[in-house]
């Protein structure tokens, strides 16, 4: 039998892109999945849109946080209520291509990692291409991802039956690094990259990615608070990572055809 694959999204006044986005899980080549869908207190018609389309499909599961408590939370419950094999995450504005899974199940089942993860596209808030590509690399440790976040959060997979279910800190941004650093850690595998185009990531106005200058506070904050390290050496992190960030990690932000 295949492989459940559980899928974590958080949504939080989505209305306007959640239905895209569960549309390109609906086009997945691989069939055996569960969407587990958190809606994190929305104020606008987000939550009814889901359930409009869950009654339709059994595979997707809906969940509302009883107040809002952030994205955090929102995948930590995800996971809580996850019933898959694997666990993979996609957040409410973002898209998968229509192999994705399919691509990383067949990874995962050989057993030579616990961790997968790819290369995505940028698209901007109205979904139009940037013409931008960021390569993943083909094969990323511990260490390496200690110095700089190089998963794409919308492309990483876990084997939750070997690594059990990881949650995250509830940092204000970049909790998706803690969560594949503590996969790395628990796996002692190097995590395995596609160079292939698995994903969609959306740019809006005030995303981190947007805001390069808010890297060095919320950077800091996952060496002092999120890894516990302490303040001299989350200083020292600090600039191994900006150094990682900025002269290597962007090497692999390439222009697309």
């Amino acid at each position: 039998m295949q492989p459940l694959v559980s899928i974590v999204t958080p949504m939080f006044n989505n209305e306007k892109v959640i239905e895209e986005t569960i549309k390109s899980v609906l086009r997945q080549t691989y069939g055996n999945w569960e969407l587990i869908l958190v809606d994190d207190c929305s104020s606008d018609s987000t939550f009814a849109t889901v359930k409009k389309h869950s009654k339709s499909d059994t595979r997707l599961k809906l969940f509302k946080q009883s107040k809002n408590q952030g994205a955090a939370e929102a995948r930590n419950l995800g996971t809580k209520m996850a019933m898959g094999d694997y666990i993979a995450f996609l957040d409410a504005d973002d898209l998968w291509k229509e192999n994705k899974l399919e691509l990383q199940t067949n990874i995962l089942s050989l057993g030579n990692s616990d961790v997968v993860f790819g290369s995505y596209e940028l698209i901007n808030a109205g979904g139009e291409s940037l013409k931008k590509k960021v390569y993943a690399l083909k094969s990323l440790s511990y260490n390496k991802l200690l110095k700089a976040n190089y998963i794409g959060n919308l492309t990483g997979m876990y084997n939750c039956s070997s690594l059990g279910k990881i949650y995250t800190k509830d940092l204000k941004k970049r909790q998706d690094w803690l969560l594949w650093l503590e996969a790395l850690k628990r796996s002692g595998k190097p995590a395995i990259g596609i160079s292939e185009s698995l994903a969609y990531y959306r740019i809006s106005q005030g995303s981190l990615s947007s805001n390069k200058i808010s890297l060095i506070k919320h950077n800091f904050e996952i060496y002092r608070k999120g890894l516990e390290f302490s303040y001299i050496k989350s200083l020292f992190y600090l600039m191994v990572f900006l150094n990682e960030h900025i002269f290597v990690k962007q090497r692999l932000i390439k222009p697309t055809d």
